[in-house]
């Protein structure tokens, strides 16, 4: 995947409160699909579409054991968008304080 294409599908599953809820709970390790799914007020089909987006991004991945599906957290994209962000962040900062210090110069 493109990297700018994988920083929106990184960008776009963060962008959902239950995506996120899911992630903050792989944190803690591998677990099944259904243990994943027990606390959300849903249905099993609707919380397996929120984790194929996540496996879109490469945010998780599954491996099946029998009829069981385990997944687990792949951190590689969320570095690579707090990368982007960093960036971002270092490039603004610079701007806005050449723009603090231009108008301090014309206050003077």
């Amino acid at each position: 995947m493109l990297a700018v294409a994988a920083l929106d599908a990184t960008m776009l599953a963060l962008a959902d409160p239950t995506r996120r809820a899911i992630l903050s709970r792989l944190t803690t390790g591998e677990a099944r699909v259904t243990e994943i799914a027990a606390p959300f007020a849903m249905s099993l089909n609707a919380v397996s579409k929120h984790i194929r987006m996540l496996e879109r991004a490469d945010l998780v991945s599954r491996r099946r054991a029998g009829r069981e599906h385990y997944l687990s957290l792949n951190p590689r994209p969320l570095d690579a968008a707090a990368d982007w962000i960093e960036q971002q962040r270092t490039f603004w900062n610079h701007r806005l304080d050449a723009l603090e210090r231009a108008l301090a110069e014309d206050q003077d």
